[in-house]
């Protein structure tokens, strides 16, 4: 984990993290640990280990709270059993998604459904679950993952695109809503993080090569180079940035 910014008022903050344990969500846990954050997350698989990993290296041990966040009712009980061990949710990371690939024609409804389920929806019912203490505490910071594919225009992924343009959306609307109430929603579109599920699945030496072409900065990414873009989302020093997108891509997208 590089060095980050230390942020004060990170420290002893109730944060939430969807699919903390593995992947981009494990180096914002690690991340939000670091600051002195009480953090807890959420996801499928059996993520002890982890936890007890993070214990050794940050001092500061996460809450895991096992959960299908396609499931609802599941995602607003562990909203909930964190606030009652860490106090009300003030920093919310909707970080969790599945990026499967397939082909358009083969998409049925049940595929559909479960793709905005995962990626969208799921975003919106967090939100909605921890605004209430969000307002009560007299504010906080909601960040939701994003990502680039809708602006390359990319393909191979249809719903998984559709719900990253809804993101933004959601995003800015919830922005405006409760922006009175001190409540900061903005969004995170990283570009190619090289994740071991990355790796694993599409990552070869010549899509890599062609990738990183298209960036203005020629170093791939990691996992790690998103938590200080996030931290900072998350803390006051951007108290008055909302309803914004922050790319963290190395230049594929750029505008002007």
């Amino acid at each position: 984990m590089p060095d980050h910014p230390t942020f004060p008022d990170l420290k002893g903050q109730s944060v939430f993290i969807t699919g903390g344990g593995s992947g981009i969500g494990a180096a914002l846990t690690e991340g939000f640990l670091r600051q002195g954050a009480r953090v807890a997350f959420c996801q499928r698989s059996d993520a002890s280990v982890f936890c007890d990993e993070m214990v050794t290296a940050t001092g500061n041990r996460p809450l895991f709270l096992p959960c299908d966040i396609t499931d609802m009712a599941a995602l607003q009980a562990s909203l909930a059993s964190a606030a009652a061990v860490h106090g009300p949710v003030t920093v919310l990371v909707n970080n969790a998604a599945n990026d499967k690939r397939h082909a358009t024609l083969a998409v049925d409804e049940a595929f559909w459904d479960w793709s905005m389920a995962i990626n969208l929806k799921a975003y919106f019912f967090a939100a909605q679950a921890v605004i209430p203490g969000m307002k009560a505490a007299g504010g906080g910071s909601i960040i939701n993952f994003t990502s680039i594919s809708y602006m390359m225009a990319d393909k191979g992924y249809a719903p998984y695109i559709t719900a990253n343009s809804g993101i933004n959306g959601m995003t800015r609307t919830l922005a405006r809503e409760f922006g009175a109430d001190r409540i900061r929603v903005n969004a995170v579109a990283p570009g190619w993080v090289l994740t071991q599920k990355q790796k694993d699945l599409w990552v070869t030496p010549e899509s890599l090569a062609a990738h990183v072409a298209r960036q203005c900065l020629t170093d791939t990414l990691d996992p790690e180079d998103i938590v200080g873009g996030v931290l900072f989302l998350a803390s006051r020093s951007s108290r008055m940035i909302t309803g914004q997108a922050l790319v963290i891509d190395g230049g594929v997208v750029v505008t002007g």
